[in-house]
């Protein structure tokens, strides 16, 4: 570092903040509404404190071994070199590429109430590919720009989400919160293993590691700061939705709840502004992700578990893996289902979480981390998959093909790039 800081400890924070709002309260808050019902902030309340506990173990992999590979770097600390930290960080990269779509897709709906309502579906997708060109575009800036933008976007939107939820809690209706009204113990779990996805943007503070001042101090802090916030802010913001609207009113407008949820006490131009802070914080996710997706991707070539292609320098400055890992983003948001999308996302982010605890396991006395405390989070994890995966069986079956496939593809591409490596080597 030359002395100055690319990215202080409030820039990492919005970095944490701006991703996870980004996913919970705006892109999935309807399809968690459709499970939870009436207890989604429950189910907000139990996924926090799973991602709190994940937190613990982050902060003291971060400290350890900063790196803008973030939990990349830590699978390979934990197994070594191999297919088994190869496979599943290239899943990370995968399941950074899921999350850019389903955020992007919830901008291009928000993007779509400012037309008229006769405008064409197309124009969702324009909005979803314009906001990915955008924030590709400042992200090969660089890091102090991704900060930058950071702290003045989150500052927009967490403004305005505590305005809705200070003014919502006046025109609260009880009865829609009453305990009788809530769904079954196993839906709120199922529920919280959806919304889980709406706190794993934390885990991209640490591919900031390297462009931190003392990151053993700032990034523990920022990760803490930033779940902590953001749990309170989702536990207020559920409350004033399912306290303002019928199930069934949130869940007629899926797509912008969140919005919708204003009309009763703010009306038409509530609506308007919520949609505005929904602009604010999916753009705000996309940029955050995107930093951590490039991050990801470079180190995996770096350390050859992806093709050189993705290491390679573009103009000097940035690289290569930005533009692919953009590329594929639109791909995703034009050609499939948003709903199958926010699930393997979440899917595929339980199971990394699992898998990184395990790592840390086996590094642990490195990190001075606590056993007992890994050894909890990884099997809270593992059950929050496995109860994903067992919602998802009864009622889509296509979603687990399509996560199945993605595993592995992942673990067979990865084997089978290394081999070839391997033979071009010894040739």
């Amino acid at each position: 570092m030359n002395g100055e800081k690319a990215i202080s400890l409030w820039s990492a924070v919005a970095i944490g903040i701006g991703a996870m709002i980004g996913a919970g309260i705006f892109s999935i808050l309807g399809v968690a509404c459709q499970i939870s019902g009436n207890a989604l902030c429950v189910s907000f309340i139990i996924a926090g404190i799973i991602a709190l506990l994940s937190t613990y173990s982050f902060a003291k992999l971060g400290a350890r071994y900063p790196s803008a590979g973030g939990p990349a770097e830590y699978l390979i600390q934990g197994f070594g070199d191999g297919v088994i930290s190869g496979g599943f960080n290239v899943l990370l990269w995968v399941s950074y590429v899921f999350a850019l779509s389903l955020y992007s897709r919830a901008f291009g709906a928000y993007a779509m109430t400012f037309l008229p309502p006769i405008a064409p579906r197309i124009w969702a997708n324009i909005f979803a590919t314009a906001v990915i060109v955008v924030f590709t575009a400042i992200n090969f800036i660089g890091a102090k720009a991704v900060g930058r933008s950071e702290k003045a976007i989150v500052a927009v939107k967490v403004g305005i989400l505590l305005v809705l939820a200070t003014a919502g809690f006046f025109f609260i209706q009880p009865g829609l919160l009453s305990p009788s009204l809530w769904p079954g113990g196993s839906d709120i779990i199922y529920g919280a293993a959806i919304v889980f996805v709406a706190y794993t943007g934390f885990n991209l503070i640490t591919n900031a590691a390297e462009d931190m001042d003392n990151p053993q101090k700032t990034l523990p802090r920022a990760l803490y700061l930033s779940v902590i916030i953001v749990l309170l802010i989702y536990v207020a913001v559920s409350l004033t939705v399912v306290g303002n609207l019928s199930i069934s009113e949130i869940i007629s407008a899926r797509d912008y709840a969140l919005a919708q949820a204003v009309r009763p006490f703010l009306g038409s131009l509530g609506f308007k502004v919520i949609a505005i802070a929904a602009l604010f914080s999916t753009a705000s996710g996309i940029n955050a992700t995107l930093y951590g997706g490039a991050n990801v991707s470079y180190m995996l070539a770096k350390n050859g578990e992806l093709p050189p292609v993705f290491e390679r320098k573009v103009w000097g400055r940035s690289t290569e893996g930005l533009f692919i890992t953009a590329g594929l983003t639109v791909l995703f948001v034009n050609f499939f289902d948003l709903r199958g999308i926010a699930v393997m996302s979440s899917a595929a982010l339980h199971l990394i979480f699992v898998v990184v605890n395990v790592a840390h396991l086996r590094v642990y006395e490195a990190t001075g981390a606590k056993p007992y405390l890994l050894g909890l989070t990884a099997v809270t994890c593992l059950a929050f998959f496995g109860a994903l995966v067992y919602y998802e069986a009864k009622t889509s079956f296509v979603t687990l093909y399509a996560l199945a496939t993605v595993l592995i593809s992942c673990f067979i591409g990865e084997l089978m790039y290394r081999r070839r490596r391997y033979s071009l080597k010894t040739m």
